[in-house]
């Protein structure tokens, strides 16, 4: 893992918006599942998961959802539902309510918070299979109170329904009714469009491959989606007083994941940087996914000297990382000057991991500097605002006149004679 000073680091990580062959895919298959329903899916299915369906077998009947507790150990039930738990009682802290205010003419100002319908969520599946995703999309939603949750994963040749048993696990705990079998852009496309067996939704989240995510590009606008999810990443924070073996390991944690992840040590201490520099080699060697991290590690990892702990603390705020840990000696001191970062593990046990699967806080957060303007999936992002008017006889008289002169500066007589016509009339 290189050493570099700050000023010497350039992290160069394109996001990948898809050749134009993929893009071109992206779209025919958009347009046959619009166009041509169920038998688009069942013939795409064939053509990229090489599993034959028909149309009366596209929905996960429920028996089969509940028929995986039958094929995971009792432990990994016990894990989801204590996971599930934390996440739920998360959520519930974010939940707001609608309000209204009456002043004393008679008007009324508020705001109208209500869930939307249906929602869609995409889990992938085959190496990509991660069940904690399924209760971090799915716990939110019902957290806002939307009604109809519908959840799409690709098939495989092998198992009973052709689905993960530890999805259709997390699935069940999370309380999903409606599953289908089905992944790709064509499931996007089904859950943006409708077909005859699948309602279309107002909302599609979860990741998916390039091909998931330029479909959702693709229909934003025609239902709202959460984020074009890039390569994970991993900032650590650290001087002297950290382990280097505990960051060692948090920042192989996301190396794992993906050859383009990133993973990035900043520290003010040269002895740290050397330490953690060969604890990452040395549990880089019995890794499983050795070679993916190691990609990783050397395209895209880094230890980064500072000189001091502030300028540490504003390359984080230029990275814009998704997941950050501060791990020095006091570290809400260095909390304080952090601004932009999705989630941030604070001291040497909140370890990365401890976010994703069971702290209770979402794992679905910014990837590739997006932290600085957007923020983890969350309730408000199930929600819809509507903001409420009434306006009173004697505030409409009282603010007429300076209504119709903001309309006619712009040009716009219509707007400002639907005022006056009611100001004729009550001047009366």
């Amino acid at each position: 893992m290189r050493i570099v000073r700050a000023e010497d680091f350039k992290l160069h990580r394109e996001v990948d918006y898809g050749s134009p062959d993929q893009i071109a895919t992206v779209k025919r298959i958009l347009n046959d599942v619009r166009h041509e329903g169920d038998a688009a899916l069942i013939r795409y299915t064939l053509d990229f998961d090489n599993v034959s369906l028909a149309a009366d077998v596209l929905r996960v009947e429920e028996r089969e959802i509940m028929a995986a507790y039958e094929e995971v150990e009792p432990s990994f039930v016990i894990a989801i539902r204590e996971a599930a738990a934390n996440i739920r009682a998360f959520h519930e802290k974010q939940k707001r309510s609608s309000w209204m205010d009456v002043q004393p003419d008679g008007t009324l100002l508020g705001q109208l918070i209500r869930p939307l319908k249906r929602v869609g969520v995409y889990v992938p599946g085959g190496k990509a299979a991660y069940p904690s995703s399924v209760l971090m999309n799915v716990i939110p939603a019902q957290v806002a109170g939307v009604d109809e949750i519908v959840m799409v994963t690709p098939p495989a040749t092998s198992g009973r329904a052709g689905i993960d048993p530890y999805i259709r696990v997390a699935a069940a705990e999370a309380g999903i009714k409606e599953m289908y079998r089905v992944g790709g852009a064509q499931a996007i496309a089904a859950l943006a469009y409708g077909t005859d067996n699948i309602k279309p939704v107002d909302k599609i989240c979860g990741p998916g491959n390039i091909y998931v995510a330029l479909a959702k590009r693709e229909v934003y606008g025609v239902v709202d989606i959460d984020s074009i999810a890039g390569p994970s990443e991993i900032v650590v924070l650290a001087d002297e007083t950290a382990n280097p073996a505990y960051v060692a390991a948090d920042l192989l944690s996301q190396a794992e994941h993906d050859e383009m992840a990133s993973a990035v040590l900043i520290t003010n201490s040269n002895e740290l940087a050397l330490k953690v520099q060969a604890e990452v080699e040395l549990q880089l060697a019995s890794l499983p996914r050795r070679d993916i991290a190691q990609q990783s590690i050397e395209r895209y990892g880094a230890i980064i000297i500072v000189k001091q702990m502030a300028e540490g603390i504003d390359l984080v705020n230029r990275m814009a990382p998704e997941h950050l840990e501060i791990v020095t000696a006091e570290p809400m001191n260095e909390l304080a000057g952090i601004e932009n970062a999705g989630a941030i593990f604070l001291g040497s046990y909140s370890s990365e991991p401890v976010g994703d699967y069971f702290a209770g806080p979402n794992h679905i957060i910014p990837t590739n500097g997006t932290a600085r303007f957007s923020s983890p999936v969350d309730v408000d992002m199930f929600t819809k605002k509507s903001s409420l008017i009434r306006y009173s006889k004697e505030a409409l008289l009282r603010h007429g006149d300076t209504i119709m002169a903001l309309a006619r500066h712009e040009g716009l007589e219509a707007h400002a004679r639907a005022i006056e016509i009611r100001l004729d009339q009550e001047r009366i």
